[in-house]
């Protein structure tokens, strides 16, 4: 579980990222972190493994706070896959990038060499392992990075944009990776503008503008909120889209329409049919 309460955070004096930020993740949760460039969502959750720590309130972590633990200790409990895969690799193969952080971790070679090879194929990257990371497009860098925090099995994955330079096949790969392990009782959190992706995957959006958090509840009730929208700058979902333009013609079809199921009702119960 993390909680955070009151965190607020500047840079060098100056610019507020997080002003008066409090929330609460729960063990198993998928939660999804949108708002426009500068809303203070990166900062958010680096103050989770200790990257940044708040300048006041306080983050507790399975129970701990935070402050009392360094960043490799919260690392173990909160892995970050950052927005910019460069930050975060620096060896001259992609097996040599996965396994650094076990041995760190402890385990043996043998472990560790089997730990990659799992993570190598989950990702679909046996075909790079003697690659050089630098070698490889941004979106191949950006899954070695991801590979790189996923072996060492956090039971809190964050990930910074990690749709971004992935097509289709990719994201659905990625999904279900997120998917299954949510259903081994590992939370979730991405920081995304991915609209659609978080729709389709994500139980709970938190929505935040100027440091602070403009909505927090189902992915369908945030997203589907015109306030919310155009306060955090997001492009609304095309299945709301959808709904505003039916709603225009069948008055008893509701706007804030999120999810594909909900349009099919609202659309069997227009035709007469069940659905």
């Amino acid at each position: 579980m993390i909680l955070v309460e009151d965190i607020h955070f500047s840079y060098d004096g100056i610019y507020t990222a997080l002003q008066g930020v409090s929330l609460q993740i729960e063990k198993g949760e998928r939660v999804a972190i949108m708002g426009t460039n500068g809303a203070g969502k990166t900062t958010l959750i680096k103050h989770m493994n200790g990257l940044l720590r708040p300048q006041h309130g306080r983050v507790i972590v399975d129970g701990t706070d935070a402050k009392s633990l360094s960043i490799a200790e919260l690392s173990r409990t909160v892995g970050l896959v950052w927005q910019n895969p460069d930050h975060q690799l620096f060896l001259d193969s992609v097996r040599k990038e996965i396994e650094f952080g076990l041995k760190n971790l402890g385990f043996s070679p043998e472990e560790a060499n089997e730990q990659c090879t799992q993570t190598l194929k989950n990702l679909g990257l046996e075909g790079l392992a003697e690659r050089s990371p630098f070698a490889l497009s941004g979106g191949e860098r950006k899954r070695v990075a991801l590979a790189t925090v996923l072996a060492t099995e956090p039971r809190v994955l964050a990930l910074d944009e990690p749709t971004i330079g992935q097509d289709a096949h990719q994201k659905e790969r990625l999904a279900s990776m997120l998917l299954d392990l949510n259903e081994r009782e590992r939370t979730v959190i991405v920081v995304t503008h991915d609209v659609e992706f978080v729709i389709e995957n994500f139980p709970r959006t938190i929505a935040m503008a100027d440091g602070r958090i403009v909505a927090d509840g189902s992915t369908s009730s945030v997203l589907s909120n015109e306030d919310v929208l155009e306060r955090c700058s997001l492009t609304p979902p095309q299945l709301t889209v959808a709904a505003r333009a039916l709603h225009k013609v069948f008055p008893q079809v509701p706007e804030r329409l999120a999810l594909l199921s909900e349009l099919e009702n609202a659309v069997s119960e227009i035709l007469g049919v069940v659905p």
